[in-house]
């Protein structure tokens, strides 16, 4: 008699209606790393090239009866101006600088760590497809037919969660086959696209004249600095929604990116 495999078992539980736990390899360790070690990498990417943007003569303006040019220090002293709280800040003009960047006069500092966390972050990224190769994760990315209608249910099943559970109401989790759900894949897949496109945008820009080819392929210089600000806003925009779906999913999300390996309990 053929013995049964544990993926046989646990199915064979599954259609018996008893509740049985699957444990699966999840994330490969390089993924996993990876994974981590992106978020100072970007905080400090985003924080130096808001400084280095800021220090562009495009966000300056003709002095005006003050004494001041700058478009990011009328920001600030709009907010101090205005917002309950802030009537006492001690450097009005500085405000948005010292809240959304290294501080005001860091251009120097400013490319120093923006290059120095720039050169990482594409170590990074190719530890990142190392561990995808490596681990076969590559796999789970791959879209299929039918994956718009799943990310739908799947958008729907995030949207309703919060108040599925401030009202403590049931609410399934659409099932899916495969690593990721649709709608995760979607995202995940995105976030590699975007990964190169802001590589590729940014050597574009540091290098105009030796690499005039992919300067030119973003429809040239100024083109590419466009680029590169809106593919940073993307990740600005994919990093909250991301923690809030995570959590939303379930602990089993977070672990498996942090032990690698998945364990959800099923019926």
């Amino acid at each position: 008699m053929k013995p049964l495999s544990i993926p046989s078992i646990i199915d064979a539980a599954s259609s018996n209606g008893v509740a049985v736990v699957r444990v699966q390899r999840k994330h490969h360790i390089l993924v996993r790393w990876a994974h981590w070690t992106t978020i100072p990498l970007l905080l400090g990417l985003i924080l130096s090239g808001i400084s280095i943007y800021w220090s562009d003569p495009i966000f300056q303006h003709p002095t005006d009866a003050t004494g001041n040019f700058d478009q990011a220090a009328d920001i600030g002293i709009w907010l101090c101006a205005h917002v309950p709280g802030l009537h006492h800040y001690s450097s009005p003009p500085d405000w948005l600088y010292n809240h959304l960047s290294l501080g005001p006069g860091m251009l120097g500092v400013a490319l120093r760590l923006h290059w120095f966390c720039a050169y990482l972050f594409m170590a990074n990224g190719a530890l990142y497809l190392l561990g995808l190769v490596l681990g076969g994760g590559w796999r789970a990315l791959i879209p299929k037919r039918g994956d718009v209608i799943a990310g739908l249910h799947m958008a729907r099943y995030y949207s309703l969660a919060p108040f599925a559970l401030l009202l403590r109401m049931p609410l399934f989790h659409p099932k899916h086959t495969g690593k990721y759900n649709a709608l995760q894949k979607g995202a995940y897949a995105s976030v590699v696209v975007a990964g190169t496109l802001v590589v590729l945008s940014g050597w574009a820009i540091h290098k105009p004249m030796q690499l005039y080819w992919l300067a030119a392929a973003f429809g040239g210089y100024n083109a590419a600095r466009v680029w590169h600000f809106c593919l940073m806003c993307f990740f600005i925009l994919f990093v909250v929604p991301h923690v809030v779906l995570v959590l939303a999913d379930g602990w089993d999300t977070m672990r498996s990116m942090i032990t690698g390996w998945s364990s959800r309990t099923e019926q």
